[in-house]
């Protein structure tokens, strides 16, 4: 006997309500969520949402239909009781600091695997990613590297005109 699902307007409703949903974001880090707290939980989405993300927990199939829908696969992290951390822009490392953080604090959270800008992780990279500086640490590094040059030729023209007795700084206390 063969075993077919029964296609619903709810279901569709459903479905079209997760790709609407999902077209928002770029970043789907895909977490086994078992075992969570509903305080637990509701640290993280809080968590989340300041960072203009999002966690929810979906039905595996109705996400597969979602994702395939928009052309993205997804399949081997869709298995057993999953919940998708979503996230927008460059903000999917510090979704996922926050993910790896929680399991930290002892929230028995595991992540799977991500879709981030059409790229495939798997956990271990997923870690690797979420340790990496944001983008805005690292602009605000060169920035610094690039201003320490100046900085340093500044203190050395003005430690310089100190020590000739002032130039025009002498001149114009004279007066």
């Amino acid at each position: 006997m063969d075993y077919k699902t029964r296609v619903t307007p709810a279901k569709e409703e459903a479905v079209q309500a997760l790709m609407d949903e999902f077209k928002e974001y770029d970043g789907f880090i895909f977490a086994d969520y078992r075992g969570m707290t509903v305080e637990q939980i509701t640290k993280l989405r809080k968590s989340l949402r300041e960072k203009d993300a999002a966690f929810r927990v979906v039905k595996n199939r109705f996400a597969k239909i979602a994702l395939s829908n928009m052309e993205m696969d997804s399949d081997e992290h869709l298995t057993g009781p999953t919940a998708i951390a979503l996230a927008k822009g460059d903000g999917a490392n510090l979704v996922a600091k926050d993910l790896f953080n929680s399991a930290k604090d002892g929230a028995p959270i595991k992540v799977k695997g991500a879709l981030i800008d059409g790229m495939r992780f798997d956990a271990a990279q997923i870690e690797a990613f979420s340790k990496l500086p944001t983008r805005l640490e690292l602009i605000s590094s060169l920035m610094g590297t690039m201003k320490a040059p100046v900085q340093k030729l500044a203190a050395t023209l003005l430690a310089y005109v100190k020590e000739k007795g002032g130039g025009a700084l002498g001149a114009a206390k004279e007066e």
